[in-house]
C-alpha cells in the first residue's frame, strides 16, 4: 500500500509518522496535492511524501527505515526521479 509519511530528513529522528494511506499511487498523489494547498506551501516544505509500505499500517502509526520504500518493486520509475537534481 501507498502512504503519506511526514519525513524532517532528521537523521536523529529515523521514526516516520504516516499521515494517509492509499490503494494506489494516484489517490496518494491527490492527497499530497490536497496538503500542499491546504497548507500552502511547496510539497518540500510540507516535509511529506509518499512511500510503498509492505506490512499493513494506519494513519497515526510510525514506520521506520526498512519498512518503507519510495518505489514499489517492479513499479515504473519516472526518468526524472532516477537521478539527483545535484551535482
Amino acid at each position: 500500500m501507498y502512504a503519506l509519511i511526514y519525513d524532517e530528513h532528521d537523521l536523529a529522528n529515523a521514526k516516520k509518522y504516516v499521515l494517509s494511506v492509499h490503494k494506489k499511487r494516484e489517490t496518494a498523489e491527490k492527497a499530497l496535492e490536497g496538503r500542499k494547498k491546504e497548507m500552502g506551501r511547496s510539497i518540500q516544505e510540507c516535509n511529506t511524501r509518499i512511500v510503498w509500505i509492505e506490512k499493513t499500517v494506519k494513519a497515526g502509526d510510525n514506520v521506520q527505515p526498512g519498512e518503507y520504500d519510495t518505489w514499489r518493486s517492479g513499479e515504473e520509475v519516472p526518468h526524472g526521479e532516477m537521478y539527483s537534481d545535484t551535482d
